[in-house]
């Protein structure tokens, strides 16, 4: 833990005097690319750190959750510090599948027609993927999840210092809310849900969302201390509000409402 406290107090004290140099005029940038350059090199080198001491690597177990009688379902998904990727699966019996390293703590609930499920790192793992220097070569929490299909899903994730990869595009996703830490997420949305609320929130991350071809957008975003991009040729602005011409009239469509730190932000 002092390891850690060491590391990240560095990391502060440099983004600190970066800024102080900023303000007295002797040197001259963008602050908010100024603070991711240097957030991406600092988790670059706390993960490098974590590689080169290494610890053993952890256990991967097969995670198989039934839909049972359930026509929509609401994940509550907590993650740590690792590699989260979610896609649709090919399992039209389980709600999800797939593999999970480090344990799982899950429930389920049935509330009428709706299943809840909440999966979340054991509580013993925390202070350990909070320090690099213990992880290994399969040290991460890396957890390969897959959603059934067909039926109406409502996502909500949070994750920390982690690579995030969200793959929603066979999903019948209505409601996802993202958010997270210290972190790359790079997210693409449904093509055939319907109507879709997104909701992201994010600290020191770089986050990419892709708004399939065909689906409509309206978008919201704000971070006084983060690169925002978004594709202009798609989406019309109109001050703070970002939309496509057919809105309106779409089949199918997406609300984007994103708020990030310090970071990057890319719609497109």
């Amino acid at each position: 833990m002092k390891r850690n406290s060491v590391f990240w107090g560095l990391a502060l004290i440099l983004v600190g005097v970066l800024l102080l140099l900023n303000s007295l005029g002797l040197i001259s940038v963008n602050i908010g690319i100024l603070l991711l350059a240097v957030l991406l090199i600092a988790i670059g080198a706390w993960l490098l750190w974590g590689l080169l001491l290494g610890r053993d690597e952890l256990e991967s177990e097969d995670v198989a959750i039934p839909l049972q009688t359930a026509s929509r379902a609401n994940i509550h998904i907590r993650h740590g510090a690792g590699r989260l990727k979610i896609a649709a699966g090919t399992d039209h019996a389980n709600l999800i599948t797939g593999t999970v390293d480090g344990g799982l703590d899950c429930t389920t609930t049935m509330e009428g027609d709706t299943l809840n499920v909440a999966m979340a790192v054991p509580v013993k793992r925390f202070p350990d993927f909070g320090m690099p220097w213990m992880w290994g070569r399969r040290g991460t929490l890396d957890w390969n999840l897959y959603l059934i299909p067909s039926t109406a899903l409502a996502l909500h994730l949070e994750t920390g210092a982690s690579e995030t990869q969200l793959d929603l595009s066979d999903l019948q996703v209505s409601d996802l809310r993202l958010q997270t830490g210290a972190s790359s997420t790079q997210i693409t949305l449904p093509e055939h849900a319907g109507d879709t609320h997104v909701e992201v929130h994010g600290g020191a991350a770089a986050i990419e969302i892709r708004v399939p071809e065909g689906v409509a957008a309206r978008i919201r975003t704000s971070g006084r201390l983060s690169g925002i991009r978004v594709n202009a040729g798609r989406f019309v602005r109109d001050g703070a509000l970002y939309e496509s011409p057919e809105f309106g009239e779409a089949a199918n469509r997406v609300e984007i409402d994103a708020e990030i730190g310090v970071g990057s932000l890319e719609i497109f």
